[in-house]
């Protein structure tokens, strides 16, 4: 059977034994460390700790490889969307230019570009496989109840609890939907592209008429229910905070701290080799 794409995966780790809550904040401190810093020794440091991360959860590469594969081809076509526009913002950054290659017109490579969109390809390696781990070993309820706990409301918390619980649901839909298809003689990976462009729509739009009442079903039996009707609500899936939890979250905490303080501390957010 095909693993769902972000949905929730059951193993028996130590990641997956932590709180909703734990995992919601090393997710955050873990993101701020990374999304403030060019520093190339921050950003290898924070992606050998994702490695680590990710070999301790046991979840295996094809599990997720979809996402991650999508993730990487985006990547790539930032940093040459960035070339393209600005083949000289490394030079900027650094003040200094080496000639790599001598191009046509403006389009010209340097070190200090090549190194500039290296630290921006490593920047993005390094937090999205953490986005991955964090989706695919945190429940969606237990998710919610954590969004819950830090102040976020919790018609809101539900709400994105919803969302990501319905995401395998989805995707079982789409795959129903095209099967039944491609036995009409439908298929969306066959013909021209103007032709699979047209077969996508004959997926695409009974899926949104599939989800639509979902989503109907859904708020009537919540309505039924009497759900938003207190200020405040209990939640199955939350648990108490233990030990491994704060250690957890004070690892996190040291990781942001070591970032910030490697970073900032020459007043600049870009490591200088030239």
């Amino acid at each position: 059977m095909a693993v769902e794409m972000l949905g929730y995966i059951d193993k028996p780790s130590p990641i997956h034994r932590l709180t909703g809550t734990t995992k919601l904040i090393g997710f955050i401190l873990f993101t701020t460390a990374t999304m403030f810093t060019y520093d190339t020794r921050v950003l290898l440091v924070l992606g050998l700790f994702s490695i680590g991360l990710f070999s301790i959860s046991q979840i295996r590469f094809k599990e997720v490889r979809f996402v991650l594969v999508f993730t990487a081809i985006f990547v790539l076509l930032n940093a040459l969307a960035v070339y393209l526009f600005e083949p000289e913002q490394g030079v900027t950054i650094y003040e200094t230019r080496h000639l790599l290659f001598e191009g046509i017109g403006r389009f010209t490579l340097t070190a200090e570009q090549a190194f500039y969109m290296f630290n921006l390809i490593l920047k993005y390696s390094v937090i999205v496989p953490i986005a991955v781990l964090f989706l695919v070993t945190t429940h969606p309820t237990e998710f919610a109840s954590s969004l819950n706990r830090i102040g976020v409301p919790y018609k809101v918390a539900f709400a994105v609890s919803l969302a990501l619980r319905y995401i395998p649901d989805v995707q079982q839909d789409f795959r129903t939907i095209a099967d039944a298809q491609a036995a009409r003689g439908v298929a969306v990976t066959q013909g021209s592209l103007l032709k699979r462009a047209r077969h996508s729509l004959q997926i695409l739009i009974p899926l949104l008429f599939t989800s639509l009442e979902r989503i109907e079903t859904v708020s009537n039996a919540m309505d039924l229910r009497g759900f938003g009707a207190d200020k405040k609500r209990t939640w199955y899936n939350q648990r108490a905070m233990t030990r491994i939890d704060y250690i957890a979250i004070g690892i996190a905490l040291s990781l942001t701290v070591f970032s910030f303080i490697v970073t900032f501390y020459d007043g600049s957010r870009f490591y200088n080799p030239f």
